[in-house]
């Protein structure tokens, strides 16, 4: 595969517009069609979506990236949908950044975090596909000389309605290609009530090749020639290479080269990725490690700690004068709440396949944003993006660590580059990516309600203190001090992560503290402990104030008809109103991020023994529009699994500057008997897009919590679980 010639934006450009935080915005998206006249490619391209074969096979282009959260599928339903297709004959595959870049980004963004496969593309991508099904509509009325009104596309099959003629898509892709496409303002999209493919529980399409082993991640991958290599960086945070012993490993079989990369990382280079990897072990390395060799939790806690009683705090929300309230107020509730460090500890560790010459770099990764990738590699490689290009892989798992940061492609181009023309395959050992995240950020809170002579709240101070994402992986994006990312869940009202209740006062403020500990974005972000902040605080009150959890949510929601709708729909489903089986509690939280209104009910046990059952939990999603309730059902079961594992046992300490969770036998997940069962609720109200991939992880945590209390009459305020007695 070769890097087709680009003629573009400059290297420095594109680097601004694709680097480190893989945020790409102000660009032009065309539907697909203006890109049709532009070095068309030899196969029957009839746009920059949709590839038509002559046997009547569709070939739907994928921008996003597939980590099993299901985008691929649910994108080519959208293009199907518009392009009237056969669903059965449908295929999909992955432009590559490189080729976008050329054709003036005509895919749009490549990046795939935040829940954004299809709320960030759904209207270009669906135009993408009616586009196509107009040119190739007019190809066919061409070919009979009828005006094309009289034509009507559906199932892959074209019909002259006046005479009954039909032609299939395949037998008219080659002149449809040829066609001017249509302007996008002339496309019209069906309305939702329309849709056939769109709305429907369609089986996903990289199923098969999942289940049946032929699905190639990039820690499969072979091609002629290739080595392999095994790195070490130093397991001390902004530590450094001192020095190492390469003449005690180099003889040993199948070993071709040592080196050092950058600053902090050795690597061995073998003709196999274990001979490698030993040969790295047995090799004599002496660490500089620097500034942060004392560093420890217990240091990073006191940090946080002074920063919730800080002055220097920017202001994420407020309304009315919510100190002056509390300072009146005849009875305050006031609680403190700790959220740890998290890694994404996914089942494919890092790697890339690199192989460099001076005239061409080619890269295969999995990764959550092929642009960002590609100029991580252009960087490293020396080389403009036009020299360039990233050939993207499915992933064995992202949950954000392959999208904002691509470490390990600099690192792989980085030995590619030593050994010209020569393919090399870097693996992260499960030590070296445990050691070397990018981990969700450690967070304080302290809240304060402030209450009048009858329990009512009259206002209500959240402070925050801990780390801002932003500042590890786009500081560029602070601005006055102020990361919005921080605030997920607790905005003022408006489309994205807004808070559902209404105080007569409220402010939320944030007191910045960075840690030496590289942050980055970890599936549901912010709004994961936000979450568990805002919705235990509030179970706090309720029982403060003697009232019930959910009809004090009910009375704070006057004005967020679509939390409160969510949160009903799981009271009902649940029985709220019943008592649940013997020995049983409950425990509710609600949220809103990405888009999406979500909300959970727990129903737990909790023996004389403190063991915790987590029996069930009811959840309930609306996302406006559901491009698939069945992957929407398996990612909110997903997203628990991924969530109820943090909350019980993730945790990751820091001692002498280093990560102390190496493995999965020191940072454990969910196993089968743990997991309760789920009942999903897809409840899209229309009329908006939101994402399903990450909303439901935040209201996990803070439902079991809140049952456990409900349960035991104890409030664990910091996870996760494992570190707490729940035993009478």
């Amino acid at each position: 595969m070769s890097c087709p010639a680009i003629a573009s934006p400059s290297r420095r450009g594109f680097l601004k517009t694709s680097g480190a935080a893989g945020l790409v915005l102000a660009f032009h998206i065309p539907f697909g069609g203006e890109a049709a006249a532009q070095d068309l490619p030899a196969k029957p391209e009839i746009n920059a979506w949709v590839v038509v074969k002559p046997d009547d096979t569709i070939v739907i282009r994928i921008a996003r990236s597939e980590m099993g959260q299901g985008t691929l599928t649910g994108l080519a339903q959208l293009v199907a949908e518009e392009l009237d297709a056969d669903w059965s004959r449908v295929t999909t595959e992955y432009p590559t950044p490189g080729q976008s870049l050329a054709r003036n980004r005509v895919w749009g963004s490549f990046s795939t975090g935040g829940s954004r496969g299809m709320r960030d593309s759904h209207e270009y991508v669906r135009k993408g596909g009616a586009g196509a099904r107009m040119m190739l509509v007019q190809a066919a009325a061409a070919e009979w000389k009828v005006p094309a009104s009289e034509c009507v596309a559906a199932n892959s099959v074209i019909t002259h309605t006046p005479s009954g003629r039909t032609t299939s898509y395949g037998k008219v892709a080659s002149a449809a290609g040829k066609l001017a496409p249509p302007a996008a303002a002339d496309i019209a999209l069906k309305d939702p009530a329309q849709w056939k493919l769109a709305g429907k529980r369609l089986a996903r399409l990289d199923t098969v090749n999942k289940t049946n082993g032929s699905q190639v991640y990039g820690m499969d991958l072979t091609m002629p020639g290739m080595l392999n290599a095994a790195i070490k960086d130093c397991p001390v945070f902004g530590g450094k290479v001192k020095s190492f012993d390469a003449a005690a490993i180099e003889k040993r079989p199948g070993i071709k080269k040592v080196l050092q990369i950058g600053d902090s990382a050795v690597v061995v280079v073998a003709d196999t990725w274990w001979r490698a990897r030993s040969a790295l072990e047995a090799m004599p390395i002496v660490w500089d490690e620097g500034p942060n060799a004392k560093l420890s939790s217990l240091d990073i806690a006191a940090t946080l700690k002074a920063g919730l009683v800080a002055d220097d705090a920017v202001i994420g929300n407020q309304n009315g004068d919510a100190r002056a309230a509390i300072a009146s107020a005849v009875r305050k509730v006031e609680a403190v709440y700790s959220y740890p460090y998290q890694n994404h500890a996914t089942m494919e560790t890092m790697n890339a396949t690199a192989r460099w010459t001076p005239e061409l770099c080619e890269v295969w990764t999995p990764t959550q944003n092929g642009e960002a990738a590609l100029a991580a590699a252009a960087e490293a490689a020396g080389l403009p993006p036009a020299k360039c290009e990233i050939y993207k892989l499915h992933l064995g798992g992202g949950f954000g660590r392959r999208g904002a940061v691509h470490d390990w492609v600099r690192q792989a181009v980085e030995i590619a580059k030593a050994m010209p023309g020569t393919p090399v395959k870097l693996i992260w050992s499960r030590e070296e990516d445990m050691l070397h995240g990018r981990y969700h950020p450690v967070t304080q809170c302290k809240m304060t309600a402030g209450l009048d002579a009858k329990g009512e709240i009259t206002g209500v101070h959240m402070r925050i203190s801990g780390q801002s994402i932003l500042a590890s992986v786009a500081p560029q994006s602070i601005k006055d001090g102020k990361d919005p990312v921080v605030f997920q869940g607790l905005n003022a009202p408006g489309p994205e992560a807004s808070i559902g209740y209404t105080f007569p006062n409220l402010l939320v403020d944030h007191a910045m503290r960075n840690p030496p500990v590289p942050a980055g974005f970890w599936r549901g972000v912010n709004l994961n402990q936000n979450a568990v902040y805002l919705e235990c605080f509030i179970d706090e009150i309720a029982h403060a104030t003697k009232q019930d959890p959910l009809a004090l949510r009910r009375k704070l929601m006057v004005n967020s008809p679509k939390h409160l709708a969510v949160l009903n729909a799981v009271a009902q489903r649940v029985g709220w109103d019943k008592k649940p089986a013997k020995g049983v509690f409950r425990g509710l939280s609600q949220t809103m991020g990405f888009g999406s209104y979500v909300a959970a009910c727990a129903e737990v046990s909790v023996d004389k023994a403190g063991k915790l059952k987590i029996h069930r939990i009811v959840a309930a999603t609306d996302s406006g529009h559901a491009v698939n309730p069945q992957q929407i059902e398996a990612q909110v079961e997903g997203s628990f699994v991924y969530g109820l594992s943090a909350a019980l046992f993730g945790e990751c300490t820091v001692k002498n500057g280093r990560m102390e969770q190496d493995n999965f036998s020191t940072y454990p997940v969910m196993l089968l008997a743990d997991m309760p069962k789920v009942e999903t609720i897809v409840m899209p109200s229309g009329g908006f897009w939101g994402g399903v991939g990450e909303p439901t992880i935040a209201v996990a945590a803070p439902a079991v919590l809140n049952a456990i209390f409900a349960a035991t009459g104890k409030r664990v305020r910091d996870l996760p679980l494992k570190n707490h007695s729940l035993k009478a």
